[in-house]
């Protein structure tokens, strides 16, 4: 039986999500060890995304397959009982066998968090890039209209060996602040969260883009020199690579075949 989960983890402590033969702290590798002893044999699990080192979700989907067919709240109720403190389980349901979590997604919102302020709130260290002063906001908007829509981006690649194609589609890049912000979200006027959705990301993408956007917002590089960065499909050509804790997986989405596996009233049922 195939089952979908959705989870939020908190990424500080743990070498991403991909499971590692040299440690045993990686999201993928604490819940296949749960679900193991859950189900008395070995269970591999399936991630929408391998979040790196120190990046946080929100909203990470996954997949595994178990020899018997069990309620989903049940499954639910021992994973959150046995997984760290760090690692929720949100919801649970059985989904139909085609469904993959990776190769099913249709779409994917990240978040990256900014603290331009002097200092960073020390209980929010593990949470924002302090990146310690002021930005132009009207230039990384005018930057990030470059990088929305369908291109090539190898310039935003983190692993210089891809071979595989790196055409991607950026729906939006949004910025939001204490004016285009929801109530209740917790920023404050030094903070920054820049969101993107899109198709699906290169490895370290959206960390490449921030950094690169940032520069932009320092005066370091002009909104319309990102169509070049496009062209030139290097990575030296981008900006730095912004830091890990600053960046949340927000959700992952499937379209009309696969979305109703988490529907509203589905996961009341659990």
């Amino acid at each position: 039986m195939n089952y979908a989960i959705r989870l939020a983890y908190d990424g500080t402590r743990y070498n991403g999500w991909q499971r590692q033969g040299n440690t045993d702290r990686t999201i993928q590798g604490k819940l296949e060890a749960v679900l193991t002893e859950l189900a008395g044999g070995p269970v591999e699990v399936q991630g929408s995304g391998r979040t790196d080192r120190g990046v946080h979700a929100e909203g990470q989907t996954a997949n595994f397959r178990l020899p018997a067919d069990r309620d989903p709240g049940t499954v639910m109720e021992y994973l959150n009982r046995y997984l760290p403190e760090d690692i929720q389980v949100l919801s649970c349901a059985r989904a139909p066998e085609a469904f993959h979590s990776r190769l099913s997604a249709v779409r994917k919102t990240y978040r990256y968090q900014i603290e331009m302020g002097p200092r960073r709130n020390v209980f929010q260290r593990n949470y924002y890039y302090g990146l310690g002063c002021g930005l132009d906001l009207e230039r990384m908007r005018a930057g990030a209209v470059h990088l929305i829509g369908t291109h090539d981006f190898r310039s935003f690649c983190g692993n210089p060996r891809m071979k595989k194609s790196c055409v991607r589609t950026i729906e939006a890049i949004d910025f939001a602040g204490p004016k285009g912000a929801a109530a209740g979200c917790g920023l404050t006027g030094t903070q920054l969260f820049i969101l993107y959705r899109g198709n699906g990301f290169l490895q370290q993408m959206v960390r490449i883009l921030t950094g690169t956007l940032i520069e932009v917002g320092l005066g370091k590089r002009e909104p319309e020199s990102l169509e070049a960065v496009l062209r030139a499909r290097d990575r030296q050509a981008a900006g730095f690579t912004a830091p890990a804790q600053g960046l949340f997986l927000v959700n992952v989405e499937y379209g009309e075949e696969y979305d109703g596996i988490f529907s509203e009233a589905l996961c009341k049922e659990l």
